[in-house]
């Protein structure tokens, strides 16, 4: 037994390191009975915050799914109103203008039945006049007014030369020569061209 532990002196001391060796192995396996746990508890503690953060992010983008889709379909609701209301406009638009033109028809029905019974020409004329320009106030009060006749320079925006007609003077060519047929603008756009002969 003695020679035992002279045995075990010997090879400490021929191996001082050894003695701290396995008193470092006691620690590790100390350590190491420990760590495994820790790393549970900092594992688990991650995939709950995590789990959390996953179900935030799903309520986050069911919400914001519903509000997309409300909105979805308040936009639709929207497009259909507005092309409906258009439609009604344009509609309504039409019907007021033609409902004007009904008493300048009547007056029209008048001075024709008139005409017919009566021999005096000036008076059917003026009968005419009368509703011409009854006809006239009407549609410029309706943004319709003509092109201008008095401005004789050629406009392609507004004229259409139907005639071109060869003359010897510089100055008369690109100048309207007659105006075979009155041109219409309606708020500043042009609803019918002037025909016009054009001199060249």
């Amino acid at each position: 037994m003695e020679k035992n532990n002279n045995y075990q002196d010997n090879k400490m001391e021929q191996n001082p390191g050894m003695h701290e060796d396995e008193n470092m192995q006691a620690q590790d396996v100390n350590i190491s009975d420990v760590t495994p746990d820790v790393e549970a508890e900092e594992a688990e503690e991650e995939v709950n915050t995590l789990e959390n953060q996953v179900e935030t992010l799903q309520q986050h983008l069911e919400k914001e799914k519903r509000e997309y889709l409300f909105l979805m379909a308040e936009f639709d609701n929207f497009r259909k109103r507005t092309l409906r209301e258009k439609s009604e406009i344009i509609k309504n638009a039409g019907e007021n203008v033609l409902k004007g033109l009904l008493p300048i028809m009547d007056d029209f029905e008048r001075g024709l039945k008139a005409a017919e019974t009566s021999d005096d020409t000036g008076a059917v004329k003026e009968g005419m006049t009368l509703i011409y320009n009854k006809l006239k106030k009407y549609l410029a009060s309706n943004g319709v007014k003509e092109i201008d006749p008095s401005d004789d320079t050629f406009d392609t925006e507004k004229h259409e030369a139907i005639s071109v007609v060869p003359v010897p003077d510089e100055a008369q060519k690109g100048k309207i020569l007659d105006t075979v047929e009155k041109g219409y603008m309606i708020n500043d756009k042009v609803l019918r061209h002037a025909k016009v002969v054009v001199a060249q």
